[in-house]
């Protein structure tokens, strides 16, 4: 009879254990948060096992007390012994000076493969020596811990794996923005050669460039521009910007009237968080001149035989204040024959490994030396002593480059 109904016991006690795993199961299909999972989980072990207090300490970089029940002290609360970390199978707790963990019989260490995921502490008046234990409680208490804490972290791991995908397709939008921004050609013909290089530093940088050719063949306006902040945002303010600068240049060819409409759009857009800065180019070619506005950006040179000016008339950055403190344009007359170079400010901020900046002095001299060539060559010449002199130091920010020469 008693080894009937020590069987009996037995078989109900395995009927409660299924049962619990299969509610668990469901509850875990049906992808309740992990607050609820962690309730079913605690309710579980009470009812079905009849534990009179556990705490589960969760491995995530540090640990974490994610379910509790019936203990005292809890003020007291701290990490688990060290050398509870590297248990591989339930082990009875004796003689630990410390009032929290002392309050329990067993730790439970819940793996999964090589890696631990939790310590489960738990107290039971039926277990209290190392002796008492039944294999089978253990068991299924593993178990039970192992499938919650296994499929939580499946639950993490696919709300990253979610969440890295908008990303991805969000860098994919702006990176396409982007490209949409850059104009699809440059001139070349026997009195103009243009030529652009960018390199950004990420899949979305805040760089950007344009040629806009005027109603006259003798007349275009270029520009360079760089704004605050990297990726999706500064991807769209340039977007913003490009469609505020193309409608400005369809009703003038004012620079200063231009420079002032975009530096209120800006600040408006931007609520004065974000800065661009811009230089914006005139180029007349039946008067052999060009006028400019330089917007806070890093000063464009113009060669002519051994003459080298830089272009630094004009203003502050634009969107920083809602109207600009002053504004001024320069003049460059006599265009023909010389070599315009402008570029963002990843090129002179790069460093190699002693520390040293490229700088535009270095800058200056490959451009002298090569504007000769056409500026494909110049822009290749440059950004291959470039690429030598970081050495295996990263490019600090984008690098655009925005060369015009002028022919006879």
């Amino acid at each position: 009879m008693d080894d009937l109904e020590k069987l009996k016991s037995e078989f109900d006690l395995k009927e409660l254990q299924l049962q619990a795993l299969l509610e668990v199961t469901q509850a875990i299909n049906e992808n309740l948060p992990e607050k609820s999972l962690y309730k079913i989980f605690e309710f579980t072990l009470r009812v079905n096992l009849r534990f009179s207090g556990l705490a589960l300490f969760v491995n995530e970089y540090n640990w974490d007390l994610k379910s509790s029940f019936g203990i005292k002290n809890s003020e007291l609360e701290s990490e688990p012994p060290v050398h509870h970390v590297n248990l591989v199978a339930p082990t009875f707790v004796d003689g630990i000076e410390n009032p929290f963990f002392d309050q329990f019989n067993w730790v439970i260490p819940v793996r999964h493969k090589e890696n631990l995921l939790a310590l489960l502490y738990i107290r039971d008046s039926t277990i209290v020596r190392e002796g008492d234990a039944s294999e089978g409680v253990f068991s299924f208490t593993q178990t039970l811990a192992n499938l919650l804490l296994v499929a939580i972290e499946n639950k993490k791991l696919a709300r990253k794996e979610l969440k890295r995908q908008a990303m991805k397709r969000e860098l994919e939008i702006a990176r396409d923005v982007q490209h949409y921004l850059f104009p699809d050609e440059l001139r070349h013909d026997d009195k103009v050669i243009m030529n652009a290089f960018y390199l950004p530093h990420t899949n979305v940088g805040g760089d950007y460039y344009d040629y806009i050719p005027t109603c006259n063949d003798h007349q275009f306006i270029f520009c360079i521009a760089d704004v605050s902040g990297k990726g999706v945002p500064a991807a769209l303010l340039m977007s913003n910007f490009q469609a505020a600068l193309r409608t400005l240049v369809r009703r003038t060819t004012d620079l200063e009237e231009i420079v002032n409409d975009l530096n209120l759009h800006i600040f408006q857009s931007a609520n004065g968080q974000n800065f661009i800065t811009f230089f914006i180019g005139l180029v007349d070619l039946v008067k052999n001149k060009l006028t400019y506005v330089n917007c806070g950006h890093n000063p464009p040179m113009i060669i002519k035989g051994k003459e080298v000016t830089f272009l630094d008339k004009g203003t502050t950055l634009l969107g920083a204040f809602e109207e600009l403190p002053f504004l001024n344009h320069g003049k460059i007359e006599g265009i023909k024959e010389s070599y315009l170079f402008t570029y963002t400010d990843g090129l002179v901020e790069a460093r190699n490994n002693n520390d040293e900046e490229m700088g535009i002095e270095r800058v200056r001299e490959i451009i002298t030396e090569n504007m000769k060539y056409t500026p494909d060559v110049v822009h290749g010449v440059l950004m291959n002593y470039l690429d030598r002199f970081r050495e295996s130091q990263r490019f600090p920010d984008d690098i655009t480059l925005l060369s015009i020469k002028f022919n006879k």
